[in-house]
């Protein structure tokens, strides 16, 4: 009776231990990366120069127009995520997704990841769809954006190559942190591990429920982004995809005309600088923080660093960018969830007239 007792107990204090570990993942470790990174943001900028920077010289009429070309570049990214719900039977109409993207990157500045998870949820209840086929089709758009991102950095990195070896050149300690981690050995352990724990994963024989549980998940994931290439309109896809991305480098570049000193980079440098620049803060983006806060600002403070600009100016730069972008993900969080409520009352005075017809 005793061990009955202690069975239950030892569970419970699994199941606890491992639902705090997975709230630490999911806030306290990307909390504390946009501190850290925010931290070593302000090392050696002078705050006070860098407000009065912002106040005298930054022309905000750019900024506007960025952040306009933020809200089209939403409009494409919700009408590609739509092309590839109705290839799985889930047609939905425009402004629920269009609503459900404002959410996304909402939710992702309290919450970071947990955005993509609340519009899996908000289109599956609304459309009455299975949740794991939405959530197929949102890591499909995903996953196209991680490979956009690595065919950009690439093209970068052969058009950019002047730039970035002659400051690696000049900058030995930089140039010298980057060698030893690519020739780490323990990088390169690690990425054979990763392979071999893969090929293990769905080669080997085995009735343990997590690793088939795995497989599935994997394989379902793989189905929904497999769509893509098999679905009508791919076409379409692949424009809207040019579309979206081409609305994340203009407004980038855009906001470069906002001050003086990176207009100056523009005219010396080229484009160039500003694609070198829209690289590194897209890579950055993938690092768990609150709203890309932190990791953004430092991938351009050292990319302008590249083209010689100080950190008080590159990182006013940044702020401002980044700030402006902030609020204008809290102002349509905040039309989002008022149209999402607005909505469900309509629904619920629908379905009340509709009880009182049939009484």
């Amino acid at each position: 009776m005793a061990e009955s007792k202690d069975k239950p107990k030892s569970a419970n204090a699994g199941t606890s231990r491992s639902r705090w570990i997975g709230l630490l993942l999911k806030y306290v470790v990307p909390a504390v990366i946009s501190v850290g990174l925010c931290w070593l943001l302000f090392t050696g900028i002078d705050f006070g120069e860098m407000i009065d920077i912002i106040r005298s010289e930054c022309d905000f009429t750019f900024i506007a127009i960025a952040l306009a070309l933020s809200v089209v570049s939403h409009v494409f990214r919700a009408m590609r995520w739509g092309l590839q719900l109705r290839a799985l039977d889930v047609p939905t109409p425009f402004f629920p997704l269009l609503l459900s993207i404002f959410g996304t990157y909402a939710v992702n500045l309290v919450f970071p990841r947990l955005g993509e998870v609340w519009r899996t949820g908000y289109i599956a209840q609304r459309q009455r769809a299975p949740f794991a086929t939405v959530f197929g089709s949102m890591v499909a758009d995903r996953l196209a954006d991680v490979l956009t991102v690595v065919l950009i950095t690439l093209a970068t990195f052969i058009i950019a190559a002047g730039p970035l070896t002659s400051y690696l050149a000049g900058n030995r300690e930089s140039y010298d942190k980057m060698v030893g981690l690519l020739s780490s050995p323990w990088i390169w352990g690690s990425l054979a591990v990763i392979v071999l724990l893969f090929v293990w994963l769905f080669t080997s024989s085995t009735a343990n429920g997590v690793v088939i549980r795995i497989r599935e998940t994997v394989r379902g994931l793989w189905q929904g982004f497999a769509t893509v290439f098999t679905m009508p309109h791919r076409g379409l896809w692949l424009m809207l995809t040019v579309c979206l991305w081409g609305c994340y480098f203009v407004q980038m570049w855009i906001a470069f005309y906002a001050f003086p000193f990176t207009a100056s980079v523009v005219a010396q440098h080229g484009v160039t600088a500003v694609l070198v620049t829209f690289v590194m803060s897209s890579i950055m983006t993938g690092v768990p923080s609150n709203g890309g806060i932190g990791p953004w600002q430092w991938a351009v403070i050292f990319a302008l660093g590249i083209y010689g600009m100080g950190r008080t100016e590159s990182g006013a730069f940044a702020n401002v960018v980044l700030g402006s972008q902030t609020l204008l993900l809290i102002a349509l969080g905040i039309f989002t969830f008022a149209a999402i409520a607005l909505e469900k009352r309509k629904a619920r005075k629908g379905n009340n007239r509709q009880n009182i017809i049939r009484e």
